[in-house]
This record gives structure tokens, sequence and C-alpha cells, in this order.
């Protein structure tokens, strides 16, 4: 390995996206090389270089040799493959495998350096349906393409495609990276978070109406988990029957981007209903011009 290279590695290791991405590029042909040594040539191969391309990124911190670059990477693209080939093995087909390890969760996946601001920077590149399914899957607790589906009333088919597309734009995306200021994701995931709190905060002492006229769009449209639609006076209604009846909810996670956000809740029913509402809610917000233009409430447990 070159000294430019071992340099490079050295750099992605300290959290410099650009040195992460520029060292990837240099090692594609090899990394591609191993995944067709296994896969053969076809779309499997091309999946599972680019799902190790962005295990990459959550995993640079652990390259314990920057000499090592490359069989290290190449031993990614070498585990996503046979992983790949067990699931393949299976007798009973899985419609709907839980993400890569990898991809699991958002705390295993953006590690406390730049990268993970790089990642919020390239979801917020994808298109707006793109991004939903993405934030969906991999950050938050509606994972199943089912769940999924449901919740942006779209086909399974549906889903499967556009996870794939938004994981090849972002692998092309690290690939191509270069250096630029990216926003903190993690301070606008806390000010969604303080926002959500404070609409709830808000509707128990009876201002929720208030919240929606400020923030909400006069045309906003409204799903809820049973079918029903409406806009901001549906939405106010059905929220002070369900706190005059016992019903309040909790934060347990909020994450945004550009224009959709995920507010997940926990649902705790009044002592004389413990089974009045089911024990989990969440909030899928599409903004338009900094207002909410589309909300849609969706249960999991259903």
């Amino acid at each position: 390995m070159s000294p430019i290279e071992i340099e490079l590695a050295r750099s992605a290791r300290a959290g410099n996206v650009s040195a992460l991405g520029t060292l990837l590029a240099r090692h594609e042909a090899g990394m591609r090389a191993v995944a067709l040594s296994i896969l053969g040539y076809g779309p499997d191969a091309e999946d599972a270089l680019q799902d190790a391309a962005l295990s990459a990124v959550r995993r640079i911190g652990t390259l314990r040799d920057p000499a090592a670059a490359g069989p290290w990477l190449q031993a990614i693209v070498r585990n996503e493959c046979r992983r790949r080939l067990r699931a393949a093995r299976r007798l009973v087909p899985v419609a709907d495998p839980r993400p890569p390890a990898d991809l699991a969760t958002p705390e295993r996946l953006l590690d406390d350096h730049v990268s993970r601001d790089w990642i919020w920077h390239a979801i917020d590149r994808l298109s707006p349906a793109l991004r939903q399914v993405v934030l969906l899957r991999h950050f938050s607790e509606v994972t199943s393409y089912e769940q999924i589906a449901a919740a942006c009333e779209v086909p399974v088919g549906t889903v499967r495609s556009r996870l794939s597309q938004a994981r090849a734009k972002l692998s092309e995306a690290l690939l191509a990276t270069a250096d630029e200021a990216y926003g903190n994701a993690a301070a606008r995931n806390a000010a969604s978070a303080l926002e959500a709190t404070d609409t709830l905060t808000a509707a128990q002492r009876g201002e929720f109406a208030g919240i929606v006229a400020d923030r909400w769009a006069p045309g906003m449209r409204m799903t809820s988990g049973q079918g029903y639609r409406g806009g901001r006076a549906m939405a106010v209604a059905g929220m002070e029957l369900d706190l005059a009846y016992g019903v309040r909810q909790h934060l347990v996670q909020a994450v945004t981007s550009r224009d959709f956000t995920v507010w997940e809740m926990e649902m705790r029913n009044p002592p004389h209903d413990p089974e009045h509402c089911p024990p989990s809610i969440v909030w899928l917000l599409s903004h338009h011009e900094g207002r909410v233009d589309r909300l849609r409430l969706f249960f999991p447990a259903n």
C-alpha cells in the first residue's frame, strides 16, 4: 500500500469523509472483484458492494492498521456476499429480512465523528419518497417492509424498490464525496424532539389548536391509522378527544430530514381502559416551506 493510501486511511479513520470516499474509490476495483468472484455478475454483486461501502462508513473507526485498509475493505465485501448466500439458501424465503447489522440502528450507524453528518447530508439529497423509506427502515421502529408500505400507503414491492435505489444513491454519494460543510444532524434531531415535546405539552394545556394553526399548513392533509382522512380540524378533534378520555402520548424518539419527520410516541391509556389505544404510535410528518402539509398516524402494533 502506498504512503498516500496509508495517509488516506489514517484520515478516514479520524473521521475525514472526503478521505474515506477517496479511499473507497481507489479500492473499488478490488472490492468489486471480490463480490463478482462470490456472487457472479448481476445486481446481487452490485448491491453487496454498495452495502459494503455504507458499512465502511460506520466501521472505519475499527480499522487498526491503515496499511491494511485494502484487505479490510475486501473482507467487508466478502462478509456481505456470504451473508447474502446464506440468506438465499434458506428453505423458507424471508420476504422481509431485518436490515443488515451494520445499518440496524442509528447508534451503530452514526459513529461519533463527521461521517454521521455526511449520512444526513446524503439522505437530504435523496428524493422525498426515498428519504421516507430510509428514515423509517433505518432510524425508527417501523422497519418491516409491510409496516413501511402501510405507513407510506404504497405496495411492498415499491418499498423494496425505493430502498434499493436509496442504498445505491447513498453509496454513489460516498464514493463521489468532497469536503463540504455538513449541517449538525444531532442538533437538528434534538430540535425536532423538543418540538414534539412542546407539541404534546401544549396539547395537554388545551393549546393544540394554536400549535396546529401556527405550524401546520391550512391545507394540511391527515390520515389516521384507522383509515380516517381529514385536515387540521380532524387532527385537533382527535387529540382533544384522546386527552379528554385520559390518553397520553410520550415522545420516544424524533428523527428528521429536510422535509420529512418521524416522531415515535408511547401511548399510555387511562387506568379504567388500559387497552383503549395501541401501545405506540408514529407520527409521519411531511413539510413544505417550513410547515407540516401532511400527517400520517401509524400504529406499528396493528
